[in-house]
């Protein structure tokens, strides 16, 4: 096949760490690819963050973010951003992942230009429009446009399929989250021990990690959550509860009036991507409204409380690798009191992680060429 202009668009942490292990696996092909990397900087410190750990560097940033901004403006000013690039640029298959108003937008404007788009991690559904928030119908209005759906699991093929998708379209690759794992070294997981070292955190059998940050969990929902942690920190003395805090201001505010003051709770800026995943490999119980972790946790065997009320990961659920609560105080205090209570090595789970194997990426780079070819 003759060379073909790949375009990937990202903006947040985690589609730089979902993109990263394909971007890497089509520039083993340099007579196949010119890979074009594009950052919007949904997340601009976080996603440039990450790239650097993958060796990674944009060629494009676009700066989009403005404090206080709408969701409309911010898509407009995505929107606007990305026609220029494509404008400027010779593109022959766009590349998004997820469901984030980049991944909309950049599916949007190569739909507008007849450029075929592929997207990453297809499928995913809760069907509540609003949970979350505006996540789910991002996700699914890619899916009307998109040339190429790579399903993380066969359920999220179904979804597809069920949604009148062609099912010549569809391919089940696994998730590249966990392709994404196995590129760390045990010099970076050591860096890692180090770092946290450095902030006076002893790293044992008693870690709890929390992290929240969705749209849909501001307001109450977020009081209602710091209630039950509050609970559990006040109870569980001898556990450190670990807390990366989100920068947007209607978590982060909550978050250090509420638990600052508690000797046994550590709260970090955002963590380099593999700091979590080293806090993830070593943590008893995890707390979390996250997508990514949802799927990376199993990797390491620890239970997972899902602090929402609906998730389009349902098959951690149905493998029992993590147990949706919401915000719902009795449910995250009780069920998480179940495995503080007991020891590390007795509530480490066995279930293989229904997310993929680690191949995603070069599955993935198969497909494309066979499109192509």
């Amino acid at each position: 096949m003759n060379k073909k202009n790949i375009l990937f668009v990202f903006g947040t942490r985690p589609e730089v760490i979902k993109l990263a292990p394909i971007i890497l696996e089509l520039r083993n092909y340099p007579d196949l690819y010119k890979v074009i990397i594009c950052n919007t900087e949904q997340q601009k410190e976080l996603s440039n963050q990450t790239l650097a750990y993958f060796g990674l560097q944009a060629d494009i940033n676009l700066d989009c973010m403005r404090p206080d901004q709408s969701l409309v403006e911010i898509q407009a000013r995505i929107l606007t951003s990305l026609d220029k690039v494509f404008a400027d640029n010779k593109v022959d298959a766009t590349i998004v992942q997820g469901d984030t108003m980049t991944v909309l937008c950049g599916a949007l404007t190569s739909y507008y230009r007849k450029i075929p788009i592929f997207h990453v991690e297809a499928g995913l559904r809760s069907y509540d429009i609003y949970e979350p928030f505006p996540e789910e119908v991002m996700r699914q209005m890619t899916s009307r446009v998109a040339q190429l759906h790579f399903a993380p699991t066969d359920k999220n093929k179904t979804a597809l399929i069920n949604e009148d998708i062609s099912e010549t379209k569809i391919h089940v690759t696994g998730n590249t989250v966990i392709d994404a794992l196995f590129c760390l070294s045990n010099e970076t997981m050591e860096k890692a021990k180090e770092f946290f070292k450095s902030k006076n955190i002893t790293i044992d059998d008693k870690l709890v990690l929390i992290t929240a940050h969705r749209r849909e969990n501001h307001g109450e929902r977020i009081d209602r959550i710091l209630d039950a942690i509050e609970c559990l920190v006040k109870t569980y003395t001898d556990h450190k509860f670990v807390i990366p805090v989100h920068p947007n201001p209607n978590v982060k505010c909550k978050i250090y009036s509420r638990l600052s003051e508690y000797n046994n709770v550590y709260l970090l800026n955002p963590l380099d991507y593999p700091y979590l995943v080293y806090l993830m490999k070593n943590a008893k119980l995890i707390l979390t409204d996250s997508g990514g972790i949802q799927e990376e946790a199993p990797s390491f065997g620890c239970p997972t409380l899902v602090m929402r009320y609906e998730t389009e990961r349902q098959e951690g659920i149905d493998a029992g690798v993590s147990v949706l609560v919401g915000a719902d105080y009795d449910k995250i205090v009780s069920i998480s009191s179940e495995i503080l209570s007991k020891t590390k090595e007795q509530t480490r789970l066995t279930a293989q992680n229904p997310y993929g194997k680690g191949n995603s990426a070069k599955i993935i780079e198969s497909i494309i060429r066979k499109y192509f070819g």
